[in-house]
């Protein structure tokens, strides 16, 4: 495998930079960042529209006849540029679930609606009082005739005041892991409400809560009792992802704004660093995200690419603050804030970097399993 960027690349790149400066309003990035919304619905359907969320689908799935090369660089132009995309990226998680272990209507129905850009999904696994643990999960789904009731309450569900659907992980009988059923389920269905969590971060997350919502079995996603095994296909493409906190090209941001510090030795070896912490972060992503287009599951690697990138943008971002002093704690409101307030922001959106999706903790456990042979901290359940 071999990550260099290559010649008949580069024209992907300029083509997707030239559609970035036609497209791309700097007021998007200042009204995400400022109503703390990771999702920006113009730009979401324009990507849908112009066949970019499509790119690479199978056509049987709606897919678009747009180069999957130009689509990603289009996707890594959006990122530099200061723009989340967390709706389609968690949307993206679950189709690609539904690829694996969906039955063939939701295929049918799901997956070119979303890429459509009309389905957006968010991810209900997180509980209040169960943090990581997953399997601790305690929103009940019990047989209502031929449906389902669900019960319970989800925290961290991000984006679901902009999502039509979220993919609820609920508890269908009582063995801890082996007890657990996925649904897809509309937002707008009675009986759930969406409440408001506004993070440090500047995010707003959500609370979600589920009274006596009623679905249907199709809704169903997997075995009944089997969720535990569609999670974790789930983590494997959420960890294989880029990840939504590391800020490509912020570092020459940084030195555009402040040549000065190429000029401080110190500075200038903290820059180094960070460039490579940039360059690994890069390459253990690029291979995570190879295998899942080769139709391969990234179980490993795309847990060391989790967990080196997060730390890394930690890292990066704390060494930026303190390399532009007390001048670097200024948001983009501020008239003087160096780079816009762009690394005050990162700094505060990265916090979360080392616990979404899995815990720095549970990363190196997996690794040091499946990679280097080493036994389990703890039994299996």
């Amino acid at each position: 495998m071999d990550f260099t960027p290559h010649d008949d690349l580069a024209a992907h790149r300029d083509a997707a930079r030239r559609w970035g400066a036609e497209h791309l309003r700097p007021e998007w990035v200042a009204d995400e960042r400022l109503r703390g919304d990771h999702h920006h619905a113009e730009l979401h359907r324009l990507l849908a529209d112009q066949g970019l969320l499509a790119a690479g689908w199978p056509p049987e799935h709606g897919g678009s006849a747009v180069d999957e090369r130009f689509a990603d660089a289009v996707f890594d132009e959006i990122h530099d540029y200061g723009l989340a995309s967390d709706g389609w990226i968690t949307t993206w998680m679950v189709l690609k679930t539904l690829q694996r272990v969906g039955t063939e209507e939701q295929k049918r129905a799901v997956i070119p609606a979303a890429l459509r850009g009309e389905v957006i999904i968010a991810l209900g696994y997180t509980e209040p009082g169960c943090g990581s643990d997953l399997a601790a999960a305690r929103t009940r789904a019990v047989r209502a005739g031929d449906g389902w009731l669900i019960d319970g309450a989800k925290m961290f569900t991000s984006t679901a005041d902009r999502a039509t659907h979220v993919f609820l992980l609920t508890r269908t009988s009582a063995p801890k892991h082996r007890g657990l059923t996925f649904f897809l389920v509309p937002l707008d269905a009675p009986g759930v409400e969406i409440q408001p969590v506004h993070t440090v971060g500047g995010q707003r997350t959500n609370a979600t809560f589920y009274s006596g919502v009623r679905v249907p079995d199709g809704a169903r996603v997997g075995d009944v009792d089997g969720g535990w095994d569609v999670v974790r296909i789930a983590m494997v493409f959420e960890r294989g992802t880029r990840n939504g906190n590391h800020r490509p090209g912020l570092l020459d941001r940084v030195v555009a704004d402040r040549p000065d510090l190429l000029s401080d030795p110190g500075a200038a070896g903290t820059l180094a660093r960070l460039r490579i912490d940039e360059e690994v972060a890069r390459l253990l992503t690029a291979r995570a995200e190879w295998i899942t287009r080769n139709g391969g599951l990234p179980g490993v690697e795309g847990s060391m690419a989790k967990l080196y990138t997060s730390e890394a943008a930690q890292r990066q971002h704390s060494a930026l603050l303190d390399l532009l002093g007390p001048e670097g704690v200024l948001d983009q409101r501020a008239p003087d804030a160096p780079v816009a307030g762009e690394v005050e922001f990162a700094f505060r959106n990265s916090l979360v970097d080392t616990i979404y999706g899995g815990t720095s903790e549970i990363m190196r456990e997996i690794v040091a399993a499946g990679r280097l042979g080493l036994p389990r901290s703890r039994p299996a359940t």
